[in-house]
């Protein structure tokens, strides 16, 4: 068995909800040579300093999430994409203790699987910002204001992809609407969604 990070132990003790099925995950990976750390505030396990897999709860359940999932065989059609926009990482999501415990071996299979992808340098290859929808609330905003259209096209692609999303996420037009005027001043200044 691997070591420990006491950040780990830490995270575990504080989150009582998913603890004792992530605890059960936690030793199925700590068979594995991988290497445990927190990061983003989870459990990840790292090869090489790659990130392999992360353990994570939610409200309805926990996970394993695999960073490259979409590279990897799926069988038994348990991997789980979050959501249309995720590209890379997929899920396994378990809610009892129970179904950790009869999925060991298939869980082990899946773990061993990823650090394989990881050993293999195998990478995502990702949609770039023009595959992505642009709102009609944003395009007719960029073709309205020339200098808007600039800034917007002299974002770094994960700055407009994170706009896009943004924009798209809201599912009313007077949403995406006022989305689109809240960040016009962020993006004429060049900066991300975040900064």
């Amino acid at each position: 068995m691997n070591p420990t990070n006491l950040k780990v132990d830490a995270y575990l003790k504080r989150n009582e909800r998913w603890q004792a099925e992530m605890t059960a995950l936690r030793a199925l990976l700590l068979e594995c040579p991988l290497i445990e750390d927190l990061k983003w505030g989870v459990p990840c396990y790292t090869l090489d300093e790659k990130n392999v897999v992360l353990i994570h709860a939610f409200k309805e359940y926990c996970a394993l999430l695999f960073h490259k999932g979409a590279l990897m065989k799926d069988p038994e059609g348990i991997l789980i994409q979050q959501t249309d926009n995720v590209q890379s990482a997929r899920q396994i999501r378990f809610t009892s203790l129970d179904e950790i415990q009869r999925m060991q071996n298939l869980l082990k299979s899946y773990v061993h699987e990823a650090i394989e992808v990881e050993k293999s340098g195998l990478k995502v290859v990702h949609k770039t910002v023009a595959e992505f929808a642009v709102p009609e609330e944003f395009k007719a905003a960029l073709s309205e204001d020339e200098a808007l259209k600039s800034a917007f096209e002299a974002l770094t692609p994960g700055r407009q992809r994170a706009y896009l999303l943004h924009f798209s996420s809201a599912k009313q037009s007077a949403t995406r609407q006022a989305r689109v005027e809240k960040c016009r001043p962020k993006i004429m200044d060049g900066k991300g969604l975040d900064d």
